[in-house]
């Protein structure tokens, strides 16, 4: 398998660290609103990743943490906590503020069938462990005590914009716009490990540390929470495109300042999606969540079909003509699906032919998670020239990694179809007849069947059930 790293900016093997296995983090949702679909797109790709390389044969083992502490309105650690601004906002507690939110946004997952990490850690579980690591960056001189903060010392580092793919005049916090400088750092990228009472009396959660009573900042949180369970190598870290700088980058240089090694391998960056306006920002106010999908009767399941025609590593332009589009295929593919299942006769699966169109859906995936060849690949195999049962197969196969629910779908809809216009009375004929088959009453279930013929319609038995349709 290839994947695009971005420390590297070129496609390379996947080799983990221990063969067959995959230490794999990506980074959660701060729980101050809901996730938009923009947020959502990411934890998308990342499930496909995730689950590809689960079919592949490797033992993954995912992390994420849930911020419910230290993130600020600016990625530049400064303005207000996020979870302070959504607890003044609806007035309510921090942690009440978190614990909605969280469920909120696992609500989603779900019906976006995102499965869960296999360990999610809200950062505030994980206090002790944040000053501990702080400590020992102090011990090393990696971190420094200004007006009451704890800052990291960016100027310790050979190299510190590892991303390196814009200039660092550019990248510098202290000229990023809407960025205010902080007058305590003795570097302008320098950034914040821990912050204190004397620049936040105001904050609702605080902690005792040895260097005051205060709470953590953004970064150190997804440093901490990998390590402790993912130990000191990480196979692939995971996240928005918009996390690289300055999240990504700072994670790096704390990890690596700590363990004295390099800490992460490889780096998947998903990209952003966009509104003819530009970038989806809650803080434009300019955000769709899957809620608001549905209230104008889209099922989520479209938008991640929607997702994954593209490929992650391009900007997606989200409208409702597109997402349109987007429907308007899934309900074709759920349709073929279905007329499939009703055609199967049981023949057995062609084993040549399930290997031949399968390959080319793992050399989709293959290549950089290229979900839109795998939904290529998909239609290939409803066109192909092969029996109901290997495209079914194939089908069901290729859906434990685009998780598009087709199965299910299909069976809703053939369940619906069956119902459309057939009136009561022959629904009532019809389940007597599956009573008296039940009872072994064959001579009745047959002349329910010759009165429900009269009466214009055709009753069969599928392997999916009973189905009625008209003559």
């Amino acid at each position: 398998m290839q994947i695009y790293n971005t420390l590297t900016h070129k496609k390379e093997e996947f080799v983990p660290n221990t063969a067959g296995k995959v230490a794999m983090y990506t980074c959660g949702p701060t729980v101050y609103h809901y996730a938009h679909i923009g947020n959502l797109r990411s934890y998308i790709m990342e499930d496909v990743l995730e689950k590809y390389m689960r079919y592949d044969g490797l033992d993954v083992k995912r992390v994420m943490n849930i911020t419910d502490v230290g993130h600020l309105t600016s990625d530049g650690d400064t303005g207000d906590d996020k979870m302070l601004k959504g607890a003044k906002r609806e007035h309510k507690t921090v942690m009440e503020i978190a614990d909605f939110y969280t469920k909120a946004f696992f609500d989603d997952c779900a019906k976006l069938n995102i499965k869960t990490p296999d360990v999610v850690q809200p950062a505030t579980g994980m206090i002790d462990e944040f000053i501990r690591v702080i400590g020992v960056l102090i011990d090393k001189g990696y971190a420094y005590e200004a007006g009451g903060n704890i800052y990291f010392d960016t100027s310790k580092l050979k190299q510190y914009y590892v991303f390196g793919d814009v200039s660092e005049e550019d990248l510098e916090i202290g000229v990023r716009e809407g960025v205010e400088e902080d007058g305590n750092k003795r570097n302008k990228a320098d950034f914040v490990l821990w912050f204190t009472k004397s620049k936040f009396d105001d904050q609702e959660l605080k902690w005792d540390s040895p260097w005051g009573v205060g709470y953590p900042g953004w970064h150190i949180e997804c440093s901490c929470i990998s390590m402790k369970n993912l130990g000191e190598y990480l196979d692939i870290h995971c996240g928005g495109i918009d996390n690289a700088f300055p999240h990504h980058t700072n994670e790096i240089a704390q990890s690596e300042s700590y363990l004295g090694h390099k800490w992460c391998n490889y780096w998947f960056h998903v990209h952003h999606l966009n509104t003819a306006g530009g970038k989806m920002s809650k803080s434009k106010g300019e955000f769709l969540t899957v809620s608001g999908l549905e209230s104008k009767g889209y099922d989520p399941i479209v938008y991640r079909f929607f997702c994954l025609q593209s490929h992650y590593r391009k900007s997606l332009v989200f409208s409702y003509e597109n997402l349109d589009n987007a429907k308007t295929a899934y309900d074709k593919l759920v349709a073929r699906i279905a007329q499939l299942t009703a055609e199967n006769d049981t023949a057995p699966v062609d084993k040549a032919k399930f290997d031949e169109l399968k390959k080319a859906f793992t050399d989709a995936l293959d290549n950089d998670i290229n979900t839109a060849l795998g939904i290529t690949a998909l239609y290939d195999v409803l066109k192909a020239d092969t029996n109901a049962s290997t495209k079914l197969a194939l089908a069901n196969d290729f859906d434990r990694v685009l998780s598009l629910g087709l199965a299910e779908h299909a069976q809703k809809l053939a369940q619906s179809d069956s119902q459309e216009d057939i009136p009561a009375e022959i629904l009532e004929l019809a389940e007597q007849r599956t009573a008296a088959r039940k009872a072994k009453d064959f001579a009745k279930a047959d002349a329910l069947r010759d009165e429900i013929a009269s009466k214009g319609f055709i009753i069969e038995e599928t392997r999916q059930g009973t189905k009625i349709r008209r003559k």
